[in-house]
């Protein structure tokens, strides 16, 4: 924690939006198969060093059916929270998520850091990024309550629920990018992995300057 804390306070010496890297922040309905599309560019970039994937925390257990992540009970969470422990959080579905204090650290020396996020937090990262592409992942209804229902998470209804939600949620703004996730996820990764070639290759340019 004192590590994240000291990188919190260097930071807050400068001037936000964080520059030089870039954030890529990774949304959409859940179902559409954001950790698939993440972990299909992780495999092909795992020798490049100017991408990082960000590990989230969660008030969740990891387990087979959900993504790799750290694990924190809720009071935990709130007191590394309270000691500056996360670049950003939130809250959604009853649990909190948080992303590490060095995420910024990684932007701030040009790196592209990728992350699952919630739409909800797009503007908070818009004020705290000066470089930030929005990378929605899609999928059809019938994909998306398919998916849920696999998981077994959740009740029928409350799978109706979520896919609601997630049908009222609009994504407005620059940077946008939609993907459709119906189909192989080969073509899903291969278009996430090219925007991610044009946001290292901005990185670099925007280092230089």
């Amino acid at each position: 924690m004192m590590v994240s804390a000291l990188i919190e306070r260097e930071l807050s010496a400068e001037t936000f939006p964080v520059r030089h890297g870039v954030f890529v922040a990774v949304v959409g309905p859940s179902g559409a198969g954001k950790d698939t599309v993440i972990g299909y560019a992780r495999a092909l970039f795992a020798d490049e060093t100017r991408l990082e994937f960000v590990r989230r925390v969660i008030t969740r257990p990891s387990d087979a059916a959900s993504e790799d992540h750290d694990t924190l009970a809720d009071a935990a969470f709130v007191e590394a929270e309270a000691d500056g422990a996360f670049a950003i959080s939130w809250e959604a579905h009853g649990l909190r998520y948080g992303l590490p204090a060095d995420v910024d650290w990684s932007v701030a020396n040009g790196h592209v850091a990728v992350a699952n996020v919630s739409r909800a937090i797009i503007p908070t990262l818009r004020e705290r990024y000066a470089n930030l592409a929005i990378v929605e992942i899609t999928a059809s209804p019938d994909v998306l309550a398919s998916r849920l229902a696999m998981r077994g998470r959740e009740s029928r209804g409350e799978v109706l629920a979520r896919l609601a939600r997630s049908a009222n949620v609009t994504l407005t703004g620059p940077g946008v990018t939609t993907i459709d996730n119906s189909g192989p996820r080969e073509l899903a990764g291969e278009r996430f992995a090219e925007l991610l070639l044009k946001a290292m290759a901005f990185s670099d340019m925007s280092g230089m300057i």
